[in-house]
Protein backbone atom coordinates (compact mmCIF):
# COMPACT_ATOMS: atom_id res chain seq x y z
CA UNK A 1 0.00 0.00 0.00
CA UNK A 2 1.50 3.47 -1.41
CA UNK A 3 1.97 6.47 1.50
CA UNK A 4 -0.22 8.38 -0.56
CA UNK A 5 -2.95 5.74 -0.60
CA UNK A 6 -2.58 5.17 3.33
CA UNK A 7 -2.72 8.88 3.95
CA UNK A 8 -6.11 9.61 2.26
CA UNK A 9 -7.87 6.73 4.35
CA UNK A 10 -6.11 8.32 7.34
CA UNK A 11 -7.81 11.58 6.42
CA UNK A 12 -11.00 9.72 5.51
CA UNK A 13 -10.72 7.65 8.92
CA UNK A 14 -10.70 11.32 10.56
CA UNK A 15 -14.06 11.92 8.55
CA UNK A 16 -15.10 9.34 10.23
CA UNK A 17 -15.26 9.84 13.52
CA UNK A 18 -16.10 13.33 13.50
CA UNK A 19 -19.60 12.34 11.74
CA UNK A 20 -19.51 9.67 14.39
CA UNK A 21 -19.08 12.02 16.93
CA UNK A 22 -21.59 13.95 15.74
CA UNK A 23 -24.61 11.45 16.10
CA UNK A 24 -23.33 10.14 19.24
CA UNK A 25 -23.64 13.90 20.44
CA UNK A 26 -27.41 14.03 19.06
CA UNK A 27 -30.02 14.01 21.05
CA UNK A 28 -31.91 11.88 18.89
CA UNK A 29 -29.71 9.72 17.26
CA UNK A 30 -31.79 7.99 14.62
CA UNK A 31 -33.37 10.87 13.01
CA UNK A 32 -29.50 12.44 13.36
CA UNK A 33 -28.43 9.61 11.69
CA UNK A 34 -30.95 9.89 8.84
CA UNK A 35 -29.76 13.56 8.72
CA UNK A 36 -26.28 12.18 7.99
CA UNK A 37 -27.42 10.40 5.67
CA UNK A 38 -29.56 12.83 4.07
CA UNK A 39 -26.48 15.26 4.68
CA UNK A 40 -23.90 12.99 2.38
CA UNK A 41 -26.64 12.89 -1.13
CA UNK A 42 -27.09 16.64 -0.88
CA UNK A 43 -23.20 16.61 -0.97
CA UNK A 44 -23.72 14.44 -3.82
CA UNK A 45 -26.20 15.87 -5.79
CA UNK A 46 -24.12 18.90 -7.35
CA UNK A 47 -21.28 16.76 -8.59
CA UNK A 48 -23.24 14.16 -10.47
CA UNK A 49 -23.37 16.12 -13.48
CA UNK A 50 -19.94 16.19 -13.82
CA UNK A 51 -18.95 12.37 -13.35
CA UNK A 52 -19.75 9.53 -15.86
CA UNK A 53 -22.20 7.47 -15.00
CA UNK A 54 -21.11 4.04 -13.46
CA UNK A 55 -20.80 1.19 -15.43
CA UNK A 56 -24.34 -0.86 -16.02
CA UNK A 57 -22.14 -4.04 -14.08
CA UNK A 58 -22.32 -1.84 -10.73
CA UNK A 59 -25.87 -0.84 -10.47
CA UNK A 60 -26.96 -3.88 -8.86
CA UNK A 61 -24.06 -3.46 -6.01
CA UNK A 62 -25.17 0.11 -5.56
CA UNK A 63 -28.44 -1.10 -5.16
CA UNK A 64 -27.54 -4.00 -2.41
CA UNK A 65 -25.58 -1.18 -0.80
CA UNK A 66 -28.32 1.42 -0.40
CA UNK A 67 -29.92 -1.19 1.76
CA UNK A 68 -27.09 -2.62 3.69
CA UNK A 69 -26.82 0.98 3.91
CA UNK A 70 -29.79 1.61 6.08
CA UNK A 71 -29.66 -1.24 8.10
CA UNK A 72 -26.29 0.18 9.56
CA UNK A 73 -27.10 3.86 10.21
CA UNK A 74 -30.09 1.80 11.97
CA UNK A 75 -28.21 0.01 13.93
CA UNK A 76 -25.76 2.67 14.58
CA UNK A 77 -28.34 4.55 16.41
CA UNK A 78 -29.65 2.24 17.85
CA UNK A 79 -26.28 0.55 19.34
CA UNK A 80 -25.25 4.02 20.55
CA UNK A 81 -28.42 4.34 22.80
CA UNK A 82 -28.01 0.79 24.11
CA UNK A 83 -24.11 1.01 25.41
CA UNK A 84 -21.42 3.53 25.99
CA UNK A 85 -19.56 4.37 22.98
CA UNK A 86 -15.92 3.03 24.56
CA UNK A 87 -17.46 -0.18 23.96
CA UNK A 88 -19.91 -0.07 21.10
CA UNK A 89 -17.35 1.35 18.32
CA UNK A 90 -14.17 -0.76 18.91
CA UNK A 91 -16.67 -3.75 18.51
CA UNK A 92 -18.75 -2.29 15.50
CA UNK A 93 -15.23 -1.05 13.61
CA UNK A 94 -12.86 -3.90 15.17
CA UNK A 95 -14.93 -6.97 14.43
CA UNK A 96 -15.60 -5.84 11.14
CA UNK A 97 -12.22 -5.98 9.59
CA UNK A 98 -11.48 -9.51 11.22
CA UNK A 99 -14.61 -10.97 9.19
CA UNK A 100 -13.03 -9.37 5.79
CA UNK A 101 -9.31 -10.66 6.86
CA UNK A 102 -10.60 -14.13 7.82
CA UNK A 103 -13.06 -14.49 4.37
CA UNK A 104 -11.47 -12.20 1.46
CA UNK A 105 -9.12 -14.88 0.24
CA UNK A 106 -11.95 -16.92 -1.04
CA UNK A 107 -14.35 -14.06 -1.80
CA UNK A 108 -12.20 -11.47 -3.59
CA UNK A 109 -9.52 -13.76 -4.68
CA UNK A 110 -7.20 -11.58 -2.48
CA UNK A 111 -4.33 -12.83 -0.68
CA UNK A 112 -2.05 -10.36 1.20
CA UNK A 113 1.23 -10.81 2.31
CA UNK A 114 2.65 -11.71 5.22
CA UNK A 115 3.11 -8.54 6.98
CA UNK A 116 0.15 -6.65 5.40
CA UNK A 117 -1.69 -9.72 7.42
CA UNK A 118 0.25 -9.16 10.38
CA UNK A 119 -0.44 -5.36 10.48
CA UNK A 120 -3.91 -5.66 9.57
CA UNK A 121 -4.62 -8.51 12.70
CA UNK A 122 -2.43 -5.58 14.57
CA UNK A 123 -5.23 -2.74 14.00
CA UNK A 124 -7.51 -4.87 14.55
CA UNK A 125 -6.28 -5.86 17.88
CA UNK A 126 -5.88 -2.42 18.92
CA UNK A 127 -9.23 -1.22 18.17
CA UNK A 128 -10.62 -4.03 19.75
CA UNK A 129 -8.10 -3.70 22.95
CA UNK A 130 -10.51 -0.09 23.22
CA UNK A 131 -13.12 -2.06 24.86
CA UNK A 132 -11.58 -2.82 27.51
CA UNK A 133 -12.03 0.62 28.61
CA UNK A 134 -16.06 0.84 28.24
CA UNK A 135 -17.55 2.04 32.07
CA UNK A 136 -20.88 0.57 31.02
CA UNK A 137 -22.44 -1.72 28.53
CA UNK A 138 -25.47 -4.57 28.15
CA UNK A 139 -25.82 -8.07 26.57
CA UNK A 140 -28.08 -5.52 24.11
CA UNK A 141 -25.40 -3.54 23.20
CA UNK A 142 -22.66 -6.50 22.21
CA UNK A 143 -25.53 -7.77 20.02
CA UNK A 144 -26.22 -4.75 17.91
CA UNK A 145 -22.42 -3.94 17.55
CA UNK A 146 -21.59 -7.09 16.36
CA UNK A 147 -24.60 -7.21 14.38
CA UNK A 148 -23.19 -3.98 12.56
CA UNK A 149 -19.84 -5.64 12.21
CA UNK A 150 -21.68 -7.96 9.90
CA UNK A 151 -23.29 -5.62 8.09
CA UNK A 152 -20.15 -3.35 7.68
CA UNK A 153 -17.96 -6.30 6.27
CA UNK A 154 -21.03 -7.19 3.83
CA UNK A 155 -21.28 -3.70 2.61
CA UNK A 156 -17.70 -3.61 2.57
CA UNK A 157 -17.44 -6.29 -0.04
CA UNK A 158 -20.66 -5.18 -1.87
CA UNK A 159 -18.73 -1.84 -2.12
CA UNK A 160 -15.62 -2.65 -2.93
CA UNK A 161 -16.96 -5.48 -5.98
CA UNK A 162 -19.22 -2.36 -6.97
CA UNK A 163 -16.48 0.60 -6.99
CA UNK A 164 -14.39 -2.01 -8.94
CA UNK A 165 -17.06 -2.66 -11.83
CA UNK A 166 -18.17 0.91 -12.10
CA UNK A 167 -14.96 2.18 -13.63
CA UNK A 168 -15.22 5.32 -11.82
CA UNK A 169 -15.10 4.77 -7.68
CA UNK A 170 -15.93 8.72 -7.21
CA UNK A 171 -19.32 8.14 -9.46
CA UNK A 172 -20.30 5.05 -7.43
CA UNK A 173 -19.83 6.77 -4.12
CA UNK A 174 -21.81 9.61 -4.99
CA UNK A 175 -25.00 7.46 -6.36
CA UNK A 176 -25.07 4.91 -3.73
CA UNK A 177 -25.06 7.91 -1.56
CA UNK A 178 -28.62 9.12 -3.03
CA UNK A 179 -31.05 6.15 -1.80
CA UNK A 180 -30.39 5.48 1.90
CA UNK A 181 -31.68 8.90 3.00
CA UNK A 182 -35.04 8.49 1.41
CA UNK A 183 -35.19 4.85 3.23
CA UNK A 184 -34.15 6.32 6.41
CA UNK A 185 -36.40 8.87 6.49
CA UNK A 186 -39.57 7.16 5.37
CA UNK A 187 -39.01 4.88 8.29
CA UNK A 188 -38.64 7.63 10.61
CA UNK A 189 -41.94 9.16 8.96
CA UNK A 190 -43.84 6.35 9.60
CA UNK A 191 -43.00 5.36 13.45
CA UNK A 192 -42.48 8.71 14.31
CA UNK A 193 -45.34 10.71 12.26
CA UNK A 194 -43.93 13.99 9.57
CA UNK A 195 -44.33 16.84 12.16
CA UNK A 196 -41.74 15.31 14.51
CA UNK A 197 -39.47 14.60 11.33
CA UNK A 198 -39.66 18.14 10.22
CA UNK A 199 -39.30 19.55 13.67
CA UNK A 200 -36.39 17.81 14.34
CA UNK A 201 -34.92 18.53 10.97
CA UNK A 202 -35.50 22.44 11.41
CA UNK A 203 -33.46 22.86 14.24
CA UNK A 204 -30.58 20.21 13.31
CA UNK A 205 -30.16 20.43 9.71
CA UNK A 206 -26.53 21.82 10.33
CA UNK A 207 -25.68 18.16 11.76
CA UNK A 208 -26.66 16.28 8.60
CA UNK A 209 -24.93 18.64 6.40
CA UNK A 210 -21.45 18.73 8.05
CA UNK A 211 -21.72 14.69 9.24
CA UNK A 212 -23.01 13.53 5.72
CA UNK A 213 -20.42 15.62 4.13
CA UNK A 214 -17.56 14.14 6.02
CA UNK A 215 -19.28 10.82 5.52
CA UNK A 216 -19.37 10.89 1.75
CA UNK A 217 -16.07 12.26 1.61
CA UNK A 218 -14.96 9.56 4.60
CA UNK A 219 -16.08 6.53 2.25
CA UNK A 220 -15.30 7.84 -1.18
CA UNK A 221 -12.03 7.86 -0.44
CA UNK A 222 -12.01 4.29 1.13
CA UNK A 223 -13.65 3.17 -2.05
CA UNK A 224 -10.80 4.69 -4.14
CA UNK A 225 -8.18 3.37 -2.35
CA UNK A 226 -10.06 -0.38 -2.52
CA UNK A 227 -9.01 0.27 -6.35
CA UNK A 228 -6.01 0.81 -5.48
CA UNK A 229 -5.01 -1.79 -3.17
CA UNK A 230 -6.67 -5.19 -1.17
CA UNK A 231 -10.22 -4.44 0.49
CA UNK A 232 -8.84 -6.19 3.79
CA UNK A 233 -5.52 -4.11 3.94
CA UNK A 234 -8.14 -0.80 3.50
CA UNK A 235 -10.92 -2.21 5.36
CA UNK A 236 -8.36 -2.68 8.48
CA UNK A 237 -6.35 1.05 8.14
CA UNK A 238 -9.55 2.94 7.78
CA UNK A 239 -11.12 1.43 11.14
CA UNK A 240 -8.19 3.57 12.53
CA UNK A 241 -11.02 6.15 12.85
CA UNK A 242 -11.65 5.11 16.63
CA UNK A 243 -8.60 6.69 17.39
CA UNK A 244 -9.72 9.76 16.15
CA UNK A 245 -12.78 9.49 17.75
CA UNK A 246 -10.69 8.86 21.09
CA UNK A 247 -8.70 12.19 20.61
CA UNK A 248 -11.74 14.27 20.16
CA UNK A 249 -13.95 12.66 22.93
CA UNK A 250 -10.62 13.77 25.21
CA UNK A 251 -9.75 17.16 23.50
CA UNK A 252 -13.22 18.69 22.96
CA UNK A 253 -15.61 16.42 25.24
CA UNK A 254 -12.73 16.63 27.63
CA UNK A 255 -14.02 13.14 29.10
CA UNK A 256 -11.40 11.11 30.80
CA UNK A 257 -8.96 7.85 29.11
CA UNK A 258 -7.80 5.18 30.83
CA UNK A 259 -4.69 3.35 29.93
CA UNK A 260 -6.65 1.33 27.55
CA UNK A 261 -6.69 4.14 25.20
CA UNK A 262 -2.92 4.93 24.97
CA UNK A 263 -1.88 0.68 24.61
CA UNK A 264 -4.69 0.51 22.09
CA UNK A 265 -3.18 3.69 20.32
CA UNK A 266 0.69 1.86 20.58
CA UNK A 267 -0.90 -1.18 18.65
CA UNK A 268 -2.99 0.65 16.32
CA UNK A 269 -0.26 3.13 15.44
CA UNK A 270 2.37 -0.54 15.25
CA UNK A 271 -0.22 -1.80 12.83
CA UNK A 272 0.07 0.88 10.83
CA UNK A 273 3.83 0.90 10.46
CA UNK A 274 4.07 -2.84 9.76
CA UNK A 275 0.95 -2.05 7.20
CA UNK A 276 2.88 0.03 5.32
CA UNK A 277 6.11 -1.64 5.62
CA UNK A 278 4.39 -5.01 4.18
Amino acid sequence: MSLDVIALVLFGALLHATWNAIIKAGTDKSLDAALVSAGGAAAALPLLPFLPLPASAAWPFIGASAILQFAYFQLVAAAYRAGDIGLVYPLMRGVAPLIIVSTSSFILRETLSGGALIGTMTICAGILTLAFEARKGSRRAIVLALANAVVIATYTYVDGIGARASGNSVSYTLWMALLPPILLFAWAISQRGLNAVVAHVRYNWWRGLIGGGGSIASYGLALWAMTKAPVAMVAALRETSILFALVISVVILKERSSIWRYIAGAIIAGGVLVLRLG
